[in-house]
């Protein structure tokens, strides 16, 4: 798979939004909030990591200003001040990696693409000290994985791709064990992923859905932690990758956008929705917006809406109640590709990076506020 077509870089953009107002049956448009521009971030980037820390802070490592020029940096967002400071940089440039905030309050970040490769490192980010160090490596190099917090608090590291190339994808699959900072593989998938969306169900089990390995996927499976296994269970209603996915209050997984084989021309409306009881996916309304390159996790709303930002250059929210997207009134000056997309403690949620269809990311942040 070519790193481009993953993460080919942005420009910048301001807006000015305001969503719909709340609601309260599902025939009202009940969500009011807005979306304005916020400070840039100290490098351009796309294809990073954007991760909450305990006291508020997120922060943000790697990614990339165009392919080929990855980067150690990192830096932290004050939502009191909001603006971005320094911090350490990471021990490898990397883009496309994982980064999971672990109980303990450090953060790990572990694989993604180091120049024309992938690796197997892993390093942890001390909030207390700002500083990255190494610890054990994962058992596999992966590029572009998904990783999911256990309800243990050991991680989940699915899948990704070993280079970058045809017959890349991985089905393999490994356990961080927090108390010992070391990586353990697990039983395999049934199907070789990357670009997939990986969801942890209410019962602590985790949803695999979609992603390409050889071809765009309909395919889902089930790891549960208790057996250490996947399970094959109902397939999409539409094979799709590079899209989003996220947890309803219900219990219930909505799982929007992406691609199918056609990439960049292949971009999808279509959304539906897993029933964990039934163990099937159905569809639901349309994206107003085709988009694709989104964040891994789409952000639930304190509302139980679902903001889904990146791909277009509007955003729009998910209302579960009516089964319906609203578009976030305004638009964006580009159609920003993996940017990040991070729930504040204000219920609030920082917009930072991502790339157009060109070769350079942006620095450029927003803030929605509900």
């Amino acid at each position: 798979m070519n790193r481009l077509r993953l993460f080919a870089p942005v420009m910048s953009g301001c807006l000015l939004l305001s969503l719909t107002p709340a609601m309260t049956s599902p025939s009202r448009d009940a969500y009011i909030g807005s979306i304005t521009a916020s400070a840039s971030m100290l490098e351009p980037r796309s294809g990073h990591s954007a991760t909450l820390l305990p006291d508020g802070r997120v922060l943000v490592a790697g990614g990339m200003r165009r392919n080929q020029d990855f980067y150690r940096s990192a830096e932290l967002f004050d939502p009191v001040t909001k603006r971005f400071e320094p911090t350490d940089s990471m021990t490898e440039a990397r883009v496309g990696h994982i980064a999971v905030l672990l109980r303990s309050g450090k953060v790990l970040i572990a694989g993604g693409w180091i120049g024309k490769e992938t690796t197997a490192s892993a390093e942890l980010y001390d909030p207390a000290t700002r500083k990255f160090s190494l610890i054990n490596s994962m058992t596999s190099r992966r590029g572009r994985p998904t990783a999911t917090m256990l309800n243990d608090g050991d991680v989940l590291i699915v899948g990704g791709e070993d280079h970058d190339g045809p017959n890349s994808s991985l089905s393999s699959a490994e356990i961080f064990h927090a108390a010992t900072m070391t990586f353990e593989p697990t039983t395999p998938m049934h199907q070789p992923r990357i670009a997939h969306t990986a969801t942890l169900l209410k019962d602590g089990r985790v949803l695999i859905a979609g992603g390409k390995g050889g071809s765009v996927k309909a395919s889902a499976e089930i790891f549960d932690p208790k057996k250490k296994s996947f399970s094959e269970t109902g397939s999409l209603a539409t094979a799709r990758y590079k899209a989003t996915a996220a947890l309803l209050t219900d219990g219930r997984v909505l799982i929007a956008g992406g691609s199918d084989e056609r990439d960049w021309t292949g971009n999808l409306r279509s959304a539906e929705i897993y029933d964990p009881r039934t163990g099937r996916f159905h569809p639901t309304s349309e994206l107003e917006n085709a988009r694709f390159k989104l964040p891994d996790e789409a952000v639930r709303l304190a509302n139980g809406a679902v903001l889904i930002a990146g791909g277009s250059r509007q955003a729009e929210i998910y209302i579960p109640e009516s089964g319906t997207f609203k578009t976030v009134p305004g638009a964006m000056s580009e159609n920003w590709h993996y940017m990040s997309e991070t729930l504040l403690k204000d219920g609030s949620v920082l917009l930072a990076g991502g790339y157009p269809n060109s070769d350079r990311a942006t620095g450029e942040t927003w803030i929605y506020r509900p």
